[in-house]
């Protein structure tokens, strides 16, 4: 552990120069990507350690965001408002999974895909309070200048990545890291030695919604104007399985490698390749579980293993 905290606190450090770069594409692509890494490794929590395929990741997201708009729209400050929506996806994710993960299989991941959908209905349907189809503006923050806005926000999500990793690596490392890995390996013979996998279940599950609502939050305050097709959109979920699946399922760091690489793939993919963009996303899914499982840190162990003959 001690190993890869210190790892993660050099990655950290080097992240955190990024807007000494001064350009602001580059600043913009660092507030993604970290947004990206929070996804990925919230996702990890109950997909990568307990094997649970989830797609609640565009549910948690949109409540997020939503929250902490309405929130400010009441009057509530910018912070206040990230960690309500935070609070507020962590009890949502209590109450889902103790409803959803009695299932298993392909029969859990079309349950956790419908919840985005209801969501975001019901999000159309509040028109008073949330703006229905219509959107939602946000206050616009004030700022010295637009690059200072930038900077903000960029450290704002780079210090919910850095929680989130956080919380990722005491998970690994922990009782519940276990328990998680036993419920992968083999749930019923975990609940027959008295694992109580209900509850290391629904943990995870909670663990996998409350950075991403707030991440949801601080996107909705970075881009000012939110509506429900843009933060509920079942994208979210699909990014988040295939970074992880890239990176390497269940690892620490597979999940922040897998956000770089796969926003470096998005970019090119969208200038390129705007009109089969979701076929690609899906064709690398196909291609990731049939050849590479384990991610691409596991070519690194493979290759690690090999000697030179001779």
């Amino acid at each position: 552990m001690k190993r890869d905290a210190t790892i993660a606190a050099a990655l950290f450090a080097l992240i955190a120069l990024l807007p000494l770069a001064g350009e602001a594409y580059w600043m913009r692509l660092g507030t993604i990507v970290l947004m990206y890494g929070v996804l990925a490794m919230s996702w990890n929590f109950i997909g990568g350690m307990a094997g649970y395929p989830s797609f609640a990741v565009a549910a948690f997201f949109g409540l997020g965001a939503y929250t902490g708009a309405v929130a400010q729209k009441l009057g509530l400050p910018m912070g206040l408002a990230w960690a309500g929506a935070g609070l507020m996806a962590l009890a949502f994710a209590v109450l889902l999974g103790l409803a959803l993960l009695r299932l298993r299989g392909h029969y859990f991941a079309i349950a956790s895909l419908v919840v985005a959908e209801v969501l975001r209905e019901l999000v159309n349907a509040a028109t008073g309070l949330t703006g229905g189809g219509m959107g939602l503006n946000l206050p616009i923050p004030t700022m010295a200048s637009v690059d200072a806005q930038a900077r903000f926000f960029f450290y704002a999500m780079f210090g919910l990545a850095a929680l989130t990793f956080a919380a990722t690596l005491a998970t690994t490392y922990s009782k519940l890291g276990f328990g998680l890995r036993c419920i992968r390996q083999n749930e019923s013979a975990a609940d027959m030695l008295g694992v109580d996998t209900t509850f290391y279940k629904v943990s995870g599950f909670a663990l996998s919604g409350v950075f991403v609502g707030m991440a949801g939050a601080v996107y909705a305050s970075w881009v000012y104007y939110i509506e429900p097709p843009d933060v509920f959109d079942v994208l979210f979920s699909v990014k988040a399985i295939v970074m992880v699946l890239l990176g390497g399922a269940g690892s620490v760091f597979g999940p922040l490698i897998g956000a770089a690489l796969f926003l470096g793939l998005e970019e090119l993919v969208w200038r390129n390749y705007l009109e089969v963009h979701t076929g690609v996303l899906g064709l690398m899914i196909v291609v990731l579980v049939l050849f590479l499982p384990k991610g691409l840190l596991s070519l690194s162990q493979r290759f690690g293993h090999w000697r030179p003959m001779g």
